[in-house]
């Protein structure tokens, strides 16, 4: 099963990388994944992974997205 905390870290490390900011809020992961931050309270209580979301935040950022949502790392052949 995939972890919502543990997205939700990757998700806040790309952050981290790309904006210089020292500390990420819940409100900055929302706004990154084009969420409002209402919204995202509630799927963070839920544990809601919104794949669609993080499939544009993947794209926009050229990010792979199985490493996003299982810190799986691209093989090279």
């Amino acid at each position: 099963m995939i972890d919502f905390e543990n997205v939700m870290q990757r998700v806040k490390h790309t952050i981290m990388l790309h904006s210089r900011k020292k500390k990420i809020l819940d409100k900055d992961i929302a706004e990154a994944l084009g969420l409002s931050a209402p919204y995202f309270a509630v799927i963070k209580k839920r544990e809601k992974i919104p794949y669609e979301a993080i499939a544009y935040f993947c794209k926009k950022h050229h990010i792979n997205m199985n490493w996003i949502l299982m810190a799986q790392e691209p093989h090279a052949f």
